[in-house]
C-alpha cells in the first residue's frame, strides 16, 4: 500500500499530464480549424476570380464579334453580296435566268465555292457567277468573239476563251441518233481522243485538263435552225463530268423548255442523275466514272 506522500505525487503528475493533453487537443482543434477556413476562403476567392474572368470573357465575347466574315482569308463571298448579286443579275438589264432558276445554282455553289466552275456562255450574268464561286476559278467558253470584246472592256478581270462549233440545231435530230446508238458514244473518255461525233475537241487545254466542279451550260445560241446549238455542249459537259478522277460534278443546263436541250440533257446527263428542275433549269448530279469502272453511262 502506497503512502498518502506518494499517492498525492501521483494525482499531480496524472492532473498535469492531462491538463497538457487537453491542451494539446485544444491546440490541435485550433490549427485545424484555422486550416479549414483559410482553404474554404482560398476557394471561395479562386471561385470569385473565375467566375470574374468568365464575366470578363463573356463580355468580351459580346463585346467583341468575330470579324472573320470582314477579312480578306474569307474563302466564301457573304451571303449580303450573294444576294446582291442575284438581285442585280434579275433586272431587266440581266434576262437570263430568273431568280428562281439562279437559285439553284447558287445554293450548290455556296456549298462548293471556291471551286473549278466551267460555264457555256459569256453575258451580263458572268460577274454575278464569278463572285458566287469567290476564291475559285471560274472559265467562260463564248462563240461570238466580238461580244467578248465588249464584256472584257467593261469586265477585264472575266476569264474567257472564244470557242467554234461545228453544228447546226436543224441536225439535233440526225445527232440524237447517233449518240443513242453507237457505241462509242457510250464511252467515258478524253472528249479530245472520243471516236463520237458529239465530243466537242476544240476547246482550250484548261478544259479537258482542269478538274470541274460545276458546270453550267447555257450556250451557244440555239433558238433558231442555223444556230450551233447546245448539242455538243451537253454531250462534251457529261463526259468531262464522267472522266473525273473522283467525287461528283454537279451540271446545269438552261433552256430545257426547248426541244434540243430537253432531250439531249436527258439523253447524256441522264434522267437517273438528275437532282432538281426550278423553270427552265436542270440540275444534274453526275458521279466519276474513272472512280468505279464499269459503271454504266446512265444508271438503269
Amino acid at each position: 500500500m502506497r503512502s498518502k506522500t506518494q499517492f498525492t505525487g501521483t494525482l499531480k503528475v496524472s492532473l498535469l499530464c492531462l491538463g497538457f493533453l487537453v491542451l494539446f487537443v485544444l491546440i490541435f482543434r485550433s490549427t485545424i480549424s484555422s486550416f479549414n477556413s483559410s482553404k474554404s476562403n482560398t476557394r471561395r476567392a479562386s471561385s470569385a476570380t473565375e467566375e470574374a474572368q468568365g464575366r470578363e470573357a463573356e463580355s468580351a465575347t459580346v463585346a467583341c464579334p468575330s470579324v472573320a466574315p470582314l477579312t480578306p482569308t474569307c474563302s466564301k463571298a457573304p451571303p449580303s453580296l450573294a444576294n446582291a448579286v442575284i438581285h442585280y443579275a434579275t433586272t431587266n438589264i440581266t434576262p437570263q435566268q430568273t431568280l428562281q432558276e439562279i437559285s439553284v445554282s447558287a445554293r450548290v455553289l455556296q456549298k462548293k465555292s471556291p471551286c473549278n466552275f466551267l460555264v457555256f456562255g459569256l453575258g451580263h450574268d458572268s460577274l454575278m457567277w464569278t463572285s458566287l464561286n469567290y476564291g475559285g476559278r471560274t472559265v467562260f467558253l463564248e462563240e461570238d468573239k466580238a461580244w467578248i470584246d465588249q464584256v472584257q472592256q467593261r469586265i477585264p478581270g472575266l476569264e474567257s476563251y472564244h470557242v467554234a462549233y461545228v453544228t447546226k440545231v436543224h441536225q439535233a435530230d440526225d445527232l440524237i441518233k447517233i449518240g443513242m446508238e453507237e457505241d462509242e458514244c457510250k464511252k467515258v473518255s478524253d472528249p479530245r481522243f472520243s471516236k463520237c461525233q458529239l465530243a466537242h475537241k476544240g476547246f482550250p487545254s484548261e478544259v479537258y485538263d482542269i478538274e470541274w466542279d460545276v458546270i453550267m451550260v447555257d450556250a451557244p445560241t440555239g433558238y433558231f435552225e442555223g444556230a450551233p446549238g447546245r448539242m455538243s455542249a451537253i454531250y462534251t459537259a457529261g463526259l468531262i463530268a464522267r472522266n473525273k478522277e473522283q467525287g461528283e460534278t454537279d451540271v446545269f443546263v438552261h433552256d430545257v423548255d426547248r426541244k434540243v436541250e430537253d432531250t439531249f440533257s436527258k439523253a447524256f446527263l441522264c434522267q437517273g442523275y438528275l437532282r432538281e428542275q426550278q423553270g427552265r433549269i436542270r440540275h444534274f448530279t453526275i458521279p466519276s466514272h474513272k472512280a468505279r469502272l464499269g459503271r454504266p453511262f446512265c444508271p438503269s
